[in-house]
């Protein structure tokens, strides 16, 4: 296992709501364990949230294994409801 990053994790919408915060800190090594500590810091509406958002890993689209660098910015972005 290799060294733990520290990655900004950005959230955004109703993910912001279940958080209580608009950003905090994490360490991981990839997507997936990154966001592993956010649900067990956030909880169980938050775990929801992220099950039907989308991830970004600087601006692009990411997979729960994409690799993480120190400093990088992981972004949750559910999905946007409403219409006319």
């Amino acid at each position: 296992m290799g060294q733990r990053v520290g990655v900004r994790l950005r959230l955004f919408a109703s993910a912001r709501e279940a958080a209580g915060v608009g950003e905090a800190c994490f360490g991981g090594e990839d997507v997936e364990q990154v966001l592993g500590a956010a649900i067990g810091q956030f909880g169980p509406a938050f775990a929801r949230v992220v099950e039907v958002s989308r991830v970004w890993v600087n601006g692009a689209p990411a997979e729960p294994s994409t690799r993480l660098n120190e400093g990088d910015e992981l972004a949750v972005l559910p999905p946007v409801s409403g219409g006319m």
